[in-house]
C-alpha cells in the first residue's frame, strides 16, 4: 500500500511517500505566498508536489497512491485519527479560530489533494489527539466552567503525533510495554512541548488552548502572567493583533538573545561572550527543569525522560543543563550525551535513577501508520 503523507505549514508543504511503513521519497515546498516566490498559493504548491513525486520515479502516476494522510494541528476533543468526510471537515473548520496559523492551511492541503485524488481515502491525524487522555483537573483552566462548556476553552496540547511516536520507541529501547512505563517526553524544536505519560497515557502536557503556552520556544514566549497581556492592551495601547505578533513571533529565544531563534547561533554567540545568548540558554533550560520537577510530582514515578526534535536530538548542552536535577537522581553520561547526536539511545549513566533517552521523531511515519490502520480496519 502506497501512502502519501502531507504536512502543510503556514508557508510550506512537507511530504513523504511510503510503501506501508517504508519511506520511498520526500520533499519540501517552501516560501508559498511569499514575495517573489513562483508559488503563490497552495493549489500551485500541490501541483509542484505532484511534479516532484512523478520526477522521483517512485510512482508513474497519482493512481498508484492508495491513501493520503494529513497532519491536522487542532482537532479539539477528537481523540482518534479520522477518515475525512464532511463532518470531519466541519470539525477542522470549527477549530480554525484556535489554530489560525495551522488549521486553515491544513484544510487547503486536504481540499487540493482531494481534488486530485477523489477516490482514495484521506485520513486526518490530529496533533491534539494523543493528549485527550488528560483528566479534567489537568486540562481545565481556573475560569468559570461555562467557558469550557460553551466555548471549549481548555488545554488541548500539541505535537501529539511526535510524543506518541517517541513514547512507543522508548518502550522498545527500554524493553518494556508502554502500558507499564511512566515517561516525560520533550519535543524541542522551533515549537517546544512536554508531556507527562503515565502507563502509556498522557496525564498532562505543557501547551494549552493554543501552541503558545508552556516552554520558551524559538519565537514564542511560553508561560507568562496573563496580566502582561492586559498591561500591553491598557497601558501600551497595543492591539490584540500586535500582542499576538509579539508573543508568537518576537519573543522566546529570539526576543531574549537578540540574535534570532536558531539555537545553534545562540550557542555560538554564547561562546563569544554574549550575555543575552547565555541568558536565553539558561532561561530555556530552567523552564525545562521546572517542568521536569512538576511532571515528576504528577507521575509519582518516572522511568525515563525522552528528548526529541531538532534541539532535543542535536543539542547536548541543552540536555545536560536541563537534566541537572540531583533531587530526582538524574545522572547524564557526558560521553554518551556528546556522541548521541542524530541517533537513538540512552545517554544517562548506569547510576541514574531515571533513564534519559534521545530518540529521533518521525511524525510522517506515525501518520502513515495511522492511515494504514484506518484504511484496512
Amino acid at each position: 500500500m502506497k501512502i502519501l503523507v502531507l504536512n502543510c505549514g503556514s508557508s510550506s508543504i512537507k511530504y513523504k511517500l511510503f510503501e506501508n511503513e517504508n519511506p520511498l521519497t520526500s520533499g519540501l515546498i517552501e516560501k508559498i505566498g511569499e514575495k517573489d516566490s513562483p508559488i503563490q498559493n497552495y493549489a500551485q504548491g500541490i501541483e509542484r508536489l505532484v511534479s516532484q513525486l512523478l520526477e522521483s520515479g517512485k510512482i508513474e502516476s497519482l493512481s498508484e497512491i492508495d491513501a493520503v494522510g494529513h497532519r491536522v494541528v487542532h482537532g479539539g476533543e477528537l481523540s482518534e485519527s479520522s477518515i475525512i468526510d464532511e463532518s470531519v471537515i466541519e470539525k477542522i473548520k470549527n477549530y480554525c479560530e484556535l489554530a489560525p496559523l495551522h488549521n486553515p492551511v491544513n484544510l487547503k492541503g486536504i481540499m487540493e489533494m482531494q481534488k486530485r485524488l477523489p477516490d482514495v481515502p484521506h485520513v486526518a491525524v490530529f496533533d491534539t489527539a494523543f493528549h485527550q487522555t488528560m483528566p479534567a483537573y489537568a486540562f481545565l483552566y481556573g475560569l468559570p466552567y461555562e467557558y469550557y462548556e460553551k466555548e471549549g476553552i481548555r488545554r488541548y496540547g500539541f505535537h501529539g503525533t511526535s510524543h506518541d511516536y517517541v513514547a512507543e520507541k522508548a518502550a522498545k529501547l527500554l524493553n518494556k510495554p508502554l502500558s507499564e512505563l511512566n515517561l516525560i517526553t520533550c519535543h524541542l524544536g522551533a515549537g517546544c512541548s512536554m508531556a507527562a505519560i503515565k502507563n502509556g497515557k498522557v496525564i498532562d502536557t505543557s501547551m494549552g488552548l493554543t501552541p503558545l503556552e508552556g516552554l520558551i520556544m524559538g519565537t514564542r514566549s511560553g508561560d507568562i502572567d496573563a496580566g502582561v497581556v492586559i498591561y500591553f492592551a491598557n497601558q501600551k495601547k497595543m492591539t490584540f493583533s500586535e500582542i499576538d505578533e509579539l508573543l508568537n513571533k518576537r519573543s522566546g529565544l529570539a526576543g531574549i538573545s537578540g540574535v534570532g531563534k536558531d539555537i545553534r547561533v545562540i550557542i555560538e554567540e554564547d561562546k563569544r561572550g554574549s550575555k543575552r545568548s547565555r541568558l536565553a540558554i539558561e532561561m530555556f533550560c530552567y523552564r525545562l527543569k521546572k517542568y521536569f520537577g512538576a511532571y515528576a510530582a504528577a507521575l509519582d514515578r518516572v522511568d525515563a525522560i525522552v528528548f526529541t526534535a531538532g534541539i532535543g536530538e542535536h543539542r547536548p548542552l541543552v540536555r545536560s543543563l536541563s537534566t541537572d536535577i540531583k533531587i530526582l537522581g538524574i545522572e547524564i553520561d557526558e560521553n554518551k550525551n556528546k556522541q548521541m547526536v542524530g541517533r537513538d539511545g540512552i545517554i544517562s549513566s548506569d547510576n541514574s535513577k531515571i533513564k534519559v533517552l534521545v530518540i529521533g521523531t518521525d511524525e510522517e511515519k506515525k501518520i502513515a501508520i495511522e492511515t494504514v490502520r484506518l484504511v484496512i480496519q
